[in-house]
């Protein structure tokens, strides 16, 4: 390569022309970096002695041919290029027919911005590429802004078209400071230079790349012209306006779900970039060419903004259900992709697809009601579809939703109808997403919710007037304590503060009342004549047998009769273990069990009968508490610890409370450390 430093207007005088490769991302400086450019030339033009140049970046280019005249292709400093250019346009029009510093507005405008001896694609000094091209043209020309134009070109062009009007009568000190600017220029060669990994090691003081930026230079930058502009238009191109309308690290977000999917393996979010390189260059991916990786990535894109972005999804059920689960989680868009590429190959049919994405929102839904762990649930579904049989596809979904582990479960129905009729559901953090698919569930038409507020048919304020007291009779501070928040005394109203505190009746029977309401959950309200704990019982009870068939358990459930029976089985508290409540142990205890919840944050505590368990995928320590020790019991083969203290012992094929087959006892405080090393490999073997 070569490397020099010049006068950036030297600089571009003496370039045919700059062109903006394709693969670059489209011009993105905002206020901040304007600024700081504005500043530094008037910095610079304030200083007449002490400053001789003031550097403001690098440019790296790559000639197009051989030829003299051929254009540079831009590789990094498309940013303050295509500022200077708005700078230079800006400031031609205010000298007007005036000549300051040296600079007159024609000679602005035909030595750094128009090559006045050429015509056609040539005439240019900066072509940028399509997405911004013609509206820097419009700019430059002082013409009318295209319909699709640039929001970032005008504005920051009229932001510097100020600050020129704001000092008209000190011109020479812009004139001054931008005759100072200067940059070093970095010449590559195509056949000597490695285009891609001098960009990626380049420290720009712009605005960082996104991994989209990156990725997508590191496709086509290694391309000669014509490739890339045939994927660009065919493929990226797009791509990117599917992405516009979102937020502009969606496609991020994507590329890290995408690699979950073609990796098994969930990559960290800083590694995405690093990630899809290694991906792109295996050798299966490379014999197949830069074509197919660039349609792979296109078509995966294309399933996850249908699924992501509203409306993209032309078919109804589809779009309602991903519109659902959005408000959930995307945490299942792994699992997702995978199921809508088969559904595009008509693997998977539509009516089975639809099911499954309502499962999905069912098996999370559940899982957040009845208040169990959803911290690995991306984990759970980059796993979900290793083991899916194709030829029976959703049969094969529910199967595997009805037989993961116990700590992953999907909640059946006597725990999900329990807790849906105890649980506070106005405090829930997704109350409003609650209601509404409550409200329209199976309806061919959906109620506006959104224009409704939440409404406690027993009111919040504690001093009830004395018809409630009455209503709720003897116990009404017991009732309006417990049921305030409960499903069943929530509904949705457009007359939230004309309802009040007033008795139930006038509620009911007022204008906008429950009795002529048009609300569907508020149905059955109009025909009561009292509102108390049976009636709120009653009502939640059968909202929660609605909730049953909105967020429905999987119809293939071969353990059907004995989860059932599982799910009202007793429960356990720390109370059942009183070594555990105080004494010696109780410390001991309370120590260990912060140890075993920072070893991993993602681990969920189970009290049983006899012990308490640590589980990951499943147990990894059970604590089996007695007076005056802890016996530990840790599930992973007796062959596999590594005990340089010798105070475990094999427990294989013993009878005995817990899992696995290492064992061990604690009687000290002391003990914990080296305890925890033993419990550190139970983890690591089972993750």
């Amino acid at each position: 390569m070569d490397a020099r430093h010049i006068n950036i207007l030297e600089f571009i005088h003496s370039v045919p022309q700059f062109v903006i490769p394709i693969y670059q991302r489209k011009y993105s400086w905002e206020y901040t970096q304007c600024k700081q450019l504005w500043d530094d030339i008037i910095r610079a033009g304030k200083s007449e002695s002490d400053i001789s140049g003031h550097f403001i970046g690098s440019i790296v280019y790559v000639r197009d041919t051989d030829a003299h005249d051929s254009p540079f292709l831009v590789i990094d400093g498309q940013q303050r290029l295509t500022t200077l250019m708005l700078l230079i346009t800006a400031l031609s029009r205010a000298l007007a027919d005036k000549e300051v510093g040296g600079f007159t507005e024609k000679k602005l405008k035909f030595n750094y911005l128009i090559n006045d001896l050429n015509t056609g694609d040539m005439r240019r000094k900066l072509v940028l590429s399509e997405i911004d091209r013609d509206t820097l043209f419009a700019v430059i020309d002082d013409k009318k802004l295209p319909d699709n134009h640039s929001l970032r070109i005008n504005e920051n062009f009229l932001f510097l078209k100020q600050r020129i009007e704001d000092c008209i009568d000190d011109l020479d000190i812009v004139c001054r400071g931008l005759s100072k600017l200067l940059v070093v220029y970095v010449a590559l060669s195509r056949k000597d230079d490695n285009p891609q990994l001098i960009f990626e090691s380049m420290n720009s003081t712009g605005l960082a790349l996104s991994h989209a930026d990156l990725i997508r230079n590191f496709i086509l930058m290694r391309l000669e012209t014509d490739p890339q502009t045939i994927l660009y238009n065919q493929y990226w191109r797009p791509m990117e306006q599917k992405f516009d309308q979102g937020d502009p690290y969606h496609f991020d977000t994507f590329m890290r779900h995408y690699l979950t999917v073609k990796n098994g393996s969930i990559p960290r979010k800083a590694d995405i970039y690093k990630d899809f390189k290694e991906y792109a260059q295996r050798p299966e991916i490379a014999k197949i060419g830069v074509e197919a990786l660039v349609s792979d990535v296109s078509d995966f894109a294309g399933y996850y903004c249908a699924m992501a972005f509203d409306d993209i999804e032309k078919k109804k059920g589809l779009n309602a259900a991903f519109k659902d689960l959005r408000e959930l989680t995307d945490v299942a868009y792994p699992f997702l992709l995978k199921l809508y590429k088969d559904y595009s190959i008509d693997l998977l049919t539509e009516n089975d697809f639809l099911k499954a994405v309502r499962l999905i929102e069912a098996y999370v839904f559940r899982r957040v009601v009845c208040g169990l762990q959803t911290r690995s649930h991306n984990n759970v579904f980059a796993r979900f579809g290793r083991s899916l049989d194709k030829d029976n596809y959703l049969e094969s979904i529910e199967f595997n939703f009805t037989t993961m582990q116990e700590t992953q479960r999907f909640p059946h129905e006597h725990e999900f109808k329990h807790h849906m009729q105890t649980r506070d559901f106005y405090n829930f953090s997704h109350r409003k997403y609650s209601l509404d698919r409550l409200e329209n569930r199976g309806q061919k038409e959906d109620s506006l919710v959104g224009k409704y507020t939440i409404e406690h048919i027993m009111p919040q304020s504690e001093q009830l007037p004395s018809e409630w007291k009455s209503d709720l009779g003897e116990d009404w501070e017991n009732v309006h304590k417990t049921y305030l928040h409960r499903l069943g005394n929530l509904t949705l109203t457009g007359y939230n503060s004309e309802y009040s505190n007033h008795p139930f009746k006038k509620k009911r029977d007022m204008q906008g009342g429950f009795r002529k309401s048009t609300i569907r959950l508020n149905e059955g309200l109009g025909e009561l004549d009292i509102w108390n704990k049976a009636a709120i019982q009653s009502r939640g009870s059968k909202l929660a047998d609605r909730a049953l068939e909105v967020w429905p358990y999987p119809e293939y459930d071969i353990f059907g009769d004995l989860r059932s029976k599982i799910s009202i089985k007793h429960t356990y508290s720390i109370k059942d273990h009183p070594s555990l409540i105080s004494g010696p142990m109780h410390d001991l205890f309370a120590a260990f069990r912060k140890e075993v919840m920072a070893l991993y944050p993602d681990a969920s505590e189970e009290i049983l009968k006899l012990y308490v368990a640590y589980k990951a995928e499943t147990n990894f320590v059970d604590v089996v508490p007695q007076k005056k020790q802890l016996r530990i019991s840790l599930n992973m083969p007796f062959t596999d610890i590594n005990d340089p203290q010798g105070i475990c012992r094999d427990v294989t094929n013993v009878g005995k409370w817990g899992n696995g087959d290492v064992e061990f006892y604690m009687k000290k405080h002391d003990e914990i450390p080296y305890a925890m090393e033993l419990v550190r490999q139970s983890l690591e073997k089972q993750i």
